[in-house]
């Protein structure tokens, strides 16, 4: 997944990053609303994580702001990006005001990254209508455990072509562009260029031989996992 971290705690928020990344996860941070609008309105994520004690600005972390903000914001311009609003204010009248917002999930301070983690696959499960585990021949991908199977044989993937893997089982049969694939993969520091998906795409098509499943190409349109019935 690419998520969008909006946490202005520079501890909480670098743990929390390290954590998702090693999970497999591409991860944007934004410590400030001005930030996080930034990001929310010119990247695709898949989910946020959204704190609501926020300063307006890194020139002006005095000038306190609410993340709801830039949820209501969202909201109102048709983004339907899953968030969950993570914060200290855990009272009933303000779980109830993050939700109205918008939110899809609240979770109050201090929780357990473990926690933020089986809620990020819920809101996935309910987003795409799909489960922890999916299968296409003898594909499978479990997301619980972040790996692929083969056979029922854990199979080792270089991180770049489990990440393309996962975006095409989310869920299978889904046809995804070029485009999404190379902005869900790419970060601040690392863009995926249309050469190295390619790239990508390819060295898995070689892998998939045999399993039961294959990548097909819609011209003009993306890329689709689906059984392969040769």
């Amino acid at each position: 997944m690419r998520i969008l971290l909006v946490e202005d705690d520079p501890v909480l928020g670098d743990v929390m990053r390290r954590s998702l990344s090693q999970r497999g996860h591409r991860v944007d941070t934004a410590r400030s609303l001005e930030e996080a609008r930034h990001w929310w309105r010119t990247q695709p994520f898949d989910a946020v994580l959204l704190d609501l004690n926020l300063p307006r600005s890194a020139e002006r972390p005095h000038d306190a702001a609410n993340g709801l903000e830039v949820l209501r914001e969202a909201r109102a311009r048709g983004d339907r990006t899953p968030v969950i609003v993570l914060t200290a204010r855990d009272r009933t009248e303000q779980r109830i005001a993050g939700l109205d917002a918008g939110a899809d999930d609240y979770l109050g301070k201090p929780f357990e990254l473990a926690e933020v983690e089986a809620r990020l696959r819920a809101l996935i499960r309910r987003t795409h209508a799909t489960d922890d585990t999916v299968q296409v021949g003898q594909l499978a991908l479990d997301r619980r455990a972040g790996r692929v199977l083969l056979d029922g044989v854990a199979w080792d993937l270089p991180a770049r072509e489990f990440e393309v893997l996962r975006e095409l089982l989310t869920p299978p049969g889904r046809v995804v562009s070029k485009r999404m694939l190379s902005d869900k993969l790419s970060d601040a520091d690392e863009v995926l260029g249309d050469n190295a998906l390619e790239a990508f795409i390819s060295r898995l098509r070689k892998k998939l031989a045999g399993s039961g499943a294959r990548i097909r190409t819609l011209r003009g349109l993306g890329y689709v996992v689906e059984p392969d019935e040769a």
